[in-house]
């Protein structure tokens, strides 16, 4: 099923009309129907943003202690010290959002279950008036009250989409907060790799450690807002130059106030 829909959201977005026919073609949908098992797209979300989030903050320790004129020592210490434990940090709280969101669709999609169980007229009811709400004349929202309604578990799935407006998250918190912790070191230390792997080497040529360190992050913050296409489906360069803005602002502001304290005397 993820296949045929992605191929009609990308024929769609490009125009094209034989690809957005063949998408939709009725053998082909319920040949999709029958496949089985996760794909891991559900992830995408918490990868790339986990990532922007990793660069951005590490460049921004970055470009605050060149501004400052401290050494490669202390970019490091303070890079990798932020690294992992903002890393850990946004990965707990990836979890945590997560597992609140599924506890409160648990809890809510039980309330409804309830209501349906224990007050099955007066859910009819409602449920008719939420489909009035929405356009559907008084015999049509009470013929689909009456098709749903046969099922208790059709019924509340309508309880909470229509009534709510809540879908179930497929994600699993634990594996949301790994994502986000991976997303985040592994493109949170971008902005380090040349002084990790180049210091000897740039020891005395701090000007050009950071030049590069500041290359290897503008070329990872535009691969990483354009990624984000995989979520949004805009233009990726438009949302590489976004991300790339952001990210530069970001470390310019850094680099700024690592100047102005070294300018009052702070970092000496």
């Amino acid at each position: 099923m993820t296949d045929r829909l992605e191929q009609a959201q990308r024929a769609y977005a490009e125009g094209d009309y034989e690809a957005s026919a063949a998408a939709h073609d009725p053998q082909r949908i319920r040949e999709a129907a029958e496949e089985h098992g996760g794909t891991g797209h559900q992830y995408i979300g918490d990868l790339v943003y986990g990532g922007l989030d990793g660069i951005i903050t590490t460049f921004a320790v970055v470009s605050g202690v060149a501004g400052a004129s401290l050494s490669a020592s202390v970019v490091l210490i303070l890079g990798l010290a932020n690294l992992f434990a903002d890393g850990l940090s946004m990965a707990v709280g990836a979890y945590l959002s997560s597992k609140s969101e599924r506890e409160y669709y648990e809890r809510e999609r039980e309330r409804e279950a309830w209501e349906v169980e224990n007050f099955p007229e007066g859910e009819r009811v409602e449920l008719v008036e939420v489909y009035r709400q929405k356009g559907y004349n008084q015999a049509d929202a009470e013929k689909l009250v009456e098709i749903q309604s046969k099922s208790d578990a059709l019924w509340v799935d309508a309880m909470m989409v229509h009534e709510l407006g809540m879908l179930p998250d497929e994600r699993k918190p634990l594996l949301s907060g790994l994502a986000t912790l991976i997303a985040f070191v592994v493109a949170g230390v971008v902005p380090l790799l040349v002084y990790l792997v180049g210091g000897q080497m740039l020891a005395g040529q701090p000007e050009t450690a950071f030049a590069v360190a500041a290359l290897l992050s503008g070329l990872a913050l535009f691969g990483l807002g354009a990624a984000k296409v995989l979520i949004t489906e805009r233009n990726w360069i438009r949302a590489g130059l976004e991300m790339l803005i952001v990210g530069g602002l970001a470390g310019a502001m850094a680099y700024l106030v690592g100047y102005l304290l070294r300018s009052l005397g702070v970092s000496a």
